[in-house]
């Protein structure tokens, strides 16, 4: 197991990327910059387009489905929070399974996590063009995704500052959007909005009531809802190139409970109250789109699609920032080409170029071989975000109790009800795997992400072994 020593926050440099680092990153972002990098992190397309398969799939227990998934990912950024305040990294989750587990555990979580992104990059790249194609038929659609990835390729070549700009401002309007949803939905619901009558709960209950399609509907609304809530862990990473990381990460994890509850919760109970949860407008418009078509709201479908062009835009921001950073820090620490290593403006420009060429070579097979190879990358991503949540969930079980035995000055931000909510997470990380690999239509992705796991986990440990058979 990797040891290491902890250094106090106070005399960390922004950027530390743990053993072997390099050159220092830029501390260009402010704490605005952090807030609403985790504001906007929960609001993204899979909220306003994806959740409607689920809503068609649990009914009105999406609801519950968002919440039980809520707990979980509320506990893995509480434990993620922990780690990154006590030692602020842009290598975050990968540098923190480094030293709790080993250079095999940084090693395989850091690059799934890396080619997660990569291929997140790709769809909404994909996604953000079919929006723009609609808006200007007849223009084909790899123009407008090399526009889009040069647009942000060269964002993150440039000061970090630029990227926290771009992200602000993306944020913010997915703030905005999603707030005044929230608030004619309440209007209408309470019977206060002009034109508009009280549901009540006349779609909560008929059409085979709060669970119309049984536990088989919510397991399914749960596997939905986890997909959703990806995106939080890169203010961890971000954080590490702030001007205060461990007060930053610290504040902007604190207020993961209430983002959770009033964004995803809040939002799935305006839609399941406002629309019969088997409208086919739901799947066919997205939810959010169909409810305001309910309350009349004037040419509702494009509003919406303007605020999925930003979350996709933004997700292609964010994406590319975490998967350079990421790439950078496992280079930095000997787990990855020593040519993407480099620093210049204090941004590792090579590895961001890395990231967008993999990215961009992922578009291309989407158009190349859309049923073979883009589904193939697809599936073996599919399950990831639950490998890295575990990863977690063991690094903060075993830094904890080095924590608390070598500085217990330095735990600014606590896990709840250590060490049970740890082991209940960690089973709950497991239950979501179990679920897809007994639901026929996710069980692919157990077998290809397993697959994609042993093959990292075996290549870090032979990459560990002959590094200490070094000396």
């Amino acid at each position: 197991m990797s040891q290491s020593t902890f250094t106090s926050p106070a005399r960390q440099q922004p950027a530390d990327l743990g053993p072997g680092a390099g050159a220092p990153l830029g501390g260009g972002l402010k704490q605005r910059h952090l807030s609403m990098i985790a504001l906007g992190g929960v609001i993204g397309a899979g909220l306003f387009v994806g959740s409607g398969a689920g809503v068609a799939a649990a009914g009105p227990s999406i609801v519950l489905a968002y919440a039980v998934s809520g707990l979980l990912v509320m506990c893995v950024m509480r434990m993620l929070g922990e780690m990154s305040a006590a030692n602020p990294a842009s290598g975050s989750f990968s540098v923190h399974a480094e030293r709790a587990i080993g250079p095999w555990a940084g090693f395989t979580a850091g690059w799934m996590f890396w080619t997660l992104l990569c291929v997140g990059v790709a769809i909404e790249a994909i996604g953000a063009a079919h929006i723009m194609t609609g808006w200007f038929p007849g223009t084909p659609s790899w123009v407008w995704v090399l526009a889009f990835m040069a647009l942000f390729c060269g964002t993150n070549l440039a000061a970090v500052k630029n990227f926290g700009e771009f992200e602000f401002w993306f944020a913010a309007l997915k703030i905005g959007a999603i707030a005044l949803f929230l608030g004619l939905g309440v209007l209408a619901i309470a019977g206060l909005l002009p034109g508009t009558s009280s549901p009540g709960t006349a779609n909560l209950l008929p059409d085979g009531g709060f669970l119309p399609n049984g536990l088989d509907g919510l397991l399914v609304g749960v596997l939905a809802s986890v997909v959703a809530y990806g995106g939080l862990e890169t203010v961890t990473i971000a954080a590490a190139e702030s001007e205060d990381p461990a007060r930053g990460v610290a504040r902007a994890v604190r207020t993961t409970m209430w983002r959770i509850a009033v964004v995803y919760v809040g939002s799935m109970l305006v839609v399941v109250t406002l629309l019969p949860w088997n409208d086919p407008a739901v799947t066919e418009q997205g939810p959010y789109a169909a409810a305001l078509d309910r309350l009349g709201i004037p040419a509702a479908g494009e509003v919406m699609n303007a605020v999925v062009l930003i979350a996709l835009l933004s997700a292609m921001n964010a994406n590319i920032y975490g998967s350079s950073r990421m790439a950078y820090s496992l280079v930095s620490r000997g787990q990855g080409p020593k040519a993407l290593g480099k620093v210049s403006g204090r941004v590792p420009r090579r590895a961001v170029l890395a990231s967008c060429g993999f990215g961009f070579v992922t578009v291309l097979l989407s158009y190349w071989y859309p049923d073979t190879l883009f589904a193939w990358l697809l599936n073996m991503v599919g399950g990831v975000i639950l490998v890295v949540w575990g990863f977690i969930a063991v690094s903060q079980f075993v830094l904890r109790r080095r924590l608390e035995r070598e500085a217990p000055g330095e735990l600014v931000v606590r896990m709840w009800g250590f060490p049970y909510l740890t082991w209940a997470a960690l089973a709950g990380v497991a239950g979501v795997l179990a679920l897809m690999a007994w639901n026929p239509d996710t069980r692919v992705q157990v077998v290809f992400t397993g697959g994609l796991t042993a093959f990292l986990a075996a290549t870090g440990f032979l990459m560990q072994r002959r590094a200490a058979a070094r000396g």
